[in-house]
């Protein structure tokens, strides 16, 4: 008989044993900072999240620093918006801003500064339109901006999440030529047309004002498809790929990870977060047992960078 029992008898041999192990290293917080004063507003889809202006935001910061976490992903929120997302490059933009205050407080702290104009747009939608079609040609021109303007802010990682055909290239050669040449690229790869970003779009005022993103973010029914999108952007010049949502697309992480050798970021999205938090409330779950769970599952998949809304609690519990 083989006794695989053996080596579960009791947690010192489990620990021994265990094929997959998360860090504080693995994981990036993601935070919300909104035009204003002294605003700290919760966001009610998401429990224990907040949206905050950039006078409170070293609270957040320093519960980020105390928990060990090393990199925070920003999510900027304009006062104003209007059809070209021009809030989205303008070196005075929330974002930019924000950047530049997290960078002089806490300066060994790695900001990834999200290009999209989704949260910029009167539309909502992440590219230019016209005549309701979403431009790819012309809005790589305002991405290739914002990524500049970002970078000049003090970013240390450029993350576009707009899902344009051909942004990867675009951004490099628009960093190097302005001389950014050590600026990394994560890249929203394989980022499905997803129902499980809800939340995140109440929390960034995102929500398209027509239509819907599927023109240009992937359908969830294709798996060839993202690892394409993957081995493109790898192509293009991508420093870290990523699939978003996670959970219900770790057979993707799986793939993306056996047929590359680029690190691989997954985005534990809004929904997800949501959906784990509300049933913990309601005490239906265990909810640090279920957390931890669907982290391991993500890194078990392949991923080697988490971004989720968990970060602090896990690096707590850790």
């Amino acid at each position: 008989m083989i006794r695989m029992r053996r080596l579960r008898v009791n947690e010192e041999m489990r620990s021994l044993v265990r094929e997959t192990s998360l860090e504080k290293s693995d994981f990036v917080y993601p935070i919300f900072v909104i035009e204003g004063e002294n605003i700290k507003n919760p966001v009610d889809s998401m429990p224990g999240i907040y949206q905050y202006s950039i006078d409170r935001l070293g609270e957040e910061l320093d519960r980020v620093r105390d928990a060990g976490i090393l990199a925070v992903l920003i999510f900027g929120i304009p006062a104003h918006k209007d059809e070209t997302g021009s809030e989205a490059y303008c070196d005075k933009g929330i974002t930019q801003r924000a950047v530049r205050y997290i960078k002089e407080r806490v300066p060994n702290l790695l900001v990834i500064a999200d290009v999209c104009l989704c949260e910029y747009t009167s539309h909502g939608h992440c590219g230019l339109i016209r005549d309701g079609e979403i431009l790819n040609d012309e809005t790589l021109v305002l991405l290739g901006k914002m990524s500049v303007s970002l970078a000049k802010a003090g970013a240390d990682i450029i993350a576009p999440s707009d899902m344009m055909d051909g942004r990867v290239e675009y951004i490099r050669k628009a960093l190097d030529q302005e001389g950014f040449y050590h600026t990394p690229i994560m890249s929203y790869s394989a980022k499905f047309a997803s129902g499980y970003y809800s939340p995140f779009r109440d929390a960034a005022h995102s929500a398209p004002a027509f239509g819907d993103r599927k023109t240009y973010q992937m359908d969830s029914a294709n798996g060839k498809e993202a690892v394409r999108e993957c081995k493109n952007d790898i192509e293009e010049g991508a420093d870290i790929i990523m699939v978003k949502p996670a959970l219900a697309y770790l057979d993707i992480v799986k793939e993306v990870s056996q047929q590359t050798a680029c690190p691989i970021a997954v985005y534990n999205v809004s929904g997800e977060y949501s959906m784990v938090k509300a049933a913990a409330q309601n005490g239906w779950i265990d909810e640090k047992r279920i957390v931890m769970e669907n982290m391991i599952a993500m890194k078990r998949a392949g991923a080697k960078i988490i971004i989720t809304y968990h970060a602090l609690d896990v690096a707590g519990w850790l």
